[in-house]
């Protein structure tokens, strides 16, 4: 926070710079256009509410009765067999023979096809006989019927076939002349239709007998094609509802992703009116923005008092925005300068305003940042080297020593050769490993490192160690911190002989962007206890000192996301993985 100078009496009072962005915006543009708004919005809105509520119910209406006509023409041709005594007086001869037969090629089929013929729209019915002596007659089959192949035809059947029917089961009492139902039944979901559901009664003697029943379905499309959305206008959505408040049909879609029950009545203008005897309902959602089409005059008037406002804005915007714009990008060049690393732009102002003391304050931040940043980059180096040179440090003589000790044994035991031997594997490993103090080296000298090291040791466990080598050799290309396998060999040397004799084996490959190297033996194993210990050190027990110091070097140099992993189980051998990034080998730099 910047703690504002003390100013002196003959200073000239000025205005903060927030003061006139504010003033500015509101005097010019904020308060005329939303009193504009606002009175405009109230004289109209409701006028406008109420006139396409107005229209809107008017198309709706004659929306419902297209409807209702054509669901009383179906009802009409249920109504001509239903009210057909002749027809029912036919049904209760239960004779067979040729009686039967004429009867129904004479009497029985001219009337269904009469009241076929007499539907407007395309049908296909379904009669089912109580009176099993007549045969049936149908096109295709009862279960997978074709319901499209059917129009314009009918098909009898025996009544029998519905007795394990749901919809047939759960069929509301006769009420003469009234009991009628339209629903969904066999496959007219599938083919987008829907049915008229009748009973075919005799009421002789004075008892209603049900003798048949009856099926007309019709295309839902024929019969709701005046359900066109388009007729309310563009975005608006029109529902046709049954009783149980599931959706028969649906003109024009929701925007995506909502749902009827999420419209706000902000947003959508929602109407209602009911049809086939109130059991149906029909909704109509108009968008806002259909209303609002009507108010094109406050539009105009609002657009003009804008183009006005904009004009005089603009005339003496000019001025007051050229004002602050240049010291603004001025500002905002030094912070984009401070952004990408450059802490040495300064800016300057002449004024007494907050644009002086922000340069000021930039000024003195980007000088004492990059003061910061150079001692605090140059101390993370000194620290980072130091780290490295100590955990290096604390390797060699370890090694050392027990290399020196074994060249005593041998000298102790006269074998010249045996001695020489070591005394040359061990003056490479040194050279290898001095590199002329370098830490980071070629990966094939840390090989050969490893490959001296190991030969000391064959010349120290001779035929009781074996060495076997699977190497990558695209790996020779990168670069390595020094002296990382040797720790675990010497380590697999010490620790895990299970037996006479011991196999390790070295493999250095290249995943993908790392390079992972491993030591694996087939000695004694190490319980996940002493793996634990290793890299989470209980105080007083010094345990796998040498395997975290390879880790802490590995990682001080590439990063946490590298280091070293142990794989062990007792009595199967332990696998020691070491990952570090493929960093290639440049000679020129010196490696």
């Amino acid at each position: 926070m910047l703690v504002p100078m003390k100013e002196k009496k003959s200073q000239r009072p000025y205005i903060p710079f927030g003061y006139k962005l504010m003033l500015t915006y509101m005097f010019f543009i904020v308060i005329p256009v939303i009193a504009i708004g606002y009175f405009s919005n109230a004289m109209y809105q409701e006028s406008i509410r109420k006139h396409a509520r107005t229209n809107t119910q008017a198309t709706l209406l004659q929306i419902r009765d297209n409807i209702e006509y054509k669901l009383e023409d179906v009802e009409r041709v249920s109504s001509i067999i239903y009210d057909d005594y002749s027809l029912v007086f036919q049904l209760r001869h239960f004779d067979n023979g040729w009686d039967t037969y004429d009867r129904t090629m004479r009497i029985i089929r001219p009337k269904f096809q009469n009241a076929m013929q007499a539907a407007r729209i395309n049908i296909a019915m379904f009669i089912f006989l109580q009176n099993q002596h007549f045969n049936e007659t149908y096109y295709g089959s009862f279960e997978q019927e074709n319901l499209d192949m059917l129009e314009r035809k009918y098909n009898i059947y025996h009544l029998d076939r519905l007795v394990d029917q749901e919809w047939y089961r759960t069929y509301p009492e006769e009420e003469y002349g009234k009991t009628m139902v339209w629903k969904k039944v066999q496959r007219d979901e599938e083919f987008g239709r829907i049915s008229l559901l009748r009973r075919m009664v005799d009421v002789f003697p004075l008892e209603v007998k049900e003798v048949g029943f009856m099926r007309i379905s019709a295309r839902i499309q024929e019969l709701f094609e005046a359900m066109d959305y388009l007729k309310i206008g563009e975005g608006s959505v029109l529902l046709l509802k049954d009783e149980q408040g599931k959706i028969l049909y649906q003109s024009g879609e929701f925007p995506a992703g909502r749902r009827v029950e999420e419209l706000s009545e902000k947003d959508y203008l929602a109407i209602t009116d009911t049809l086939n005897n109130g059991n149906w309902k029909l909704h109509a959602y108009v968008p806002m923005t259909i209303m609002e089409r009507d108010s094109v005059r406050v539009s105009m008037f609002i657009l003009g008092t804008c183009a006005v406002l904009l004009i005089v804005f603009s005339v003496a915007g000019m001025f007051i925005s050229r004002y602050f714009s240049v010291r603004v990008m001025k500002i905002v060049s030094v912070l984009n300068a401070f952004r990408e690393g450059d802490l040495h732009k300064r800016m300057r102002y002449k004024g007494k305003d907050e644009f002086s003391q922000i340069a000021s304050a930039l000024n003195e931040m980007g000088q004492n940042i990059d003061h910061l940043i150079e001692q605090v980059y140059l101390t993370q180096i000194e620290k980072k080297e130091a780290e490295l040179e100590s955990l290096q440090a604390q390797i060699n003589p370890h090694f050392l020593y027990n290399t020196l000790s074994s060249i005593s044994r041998l000298a102790k035991f006269g074998e010249i050769d045996k001695l020489q031997k070591m005394v040359l594997d061990l003056a490479k490993f040194y050279r290898l490993s001095l590199n002329e103090g370098r830490t980071v080296i070629p990966i094939r000298h840390e090989l050969e490192q490893a490959e001296a090291y190991l030969n000391i040791q064959r010349t120290k466990y001779g035929d009781k160690v074996a060495i076997s080598y699977d190497l990558d050799p695209e790996i020779v290309r990168d670069v390595t911190i020094k002296l990382i396998l040797q720790p675990f060999i010497e380590n697999a040397l010490e620790h895990a002989w299970f037996g006479d004799a011991l196999h390790i084996r070295i493999e250095a490959k290249k995943i993908g962007d790392n390079i992972v190297f491993k030591v694996i033996d087939n000695g004694l194993g190490m319980p996940p206890a002493l793996i634990r210990r290793i890299f989470d050190p209980v105080e007083g027990q010094n345990v796998g000192f040498g395997i975290r110091n390879v880790n802490s070097r590995i990682q001080l140099h590439f990063g946490a996301e590298y280091g070293v992993t142990i794989g062990s189980r007792p009595g199967m051998g332990t696998t020691v993985q070491i990952v570090i990034p493929a960093t290639p080998y440049f000679p020129e730099e010196g490696v």
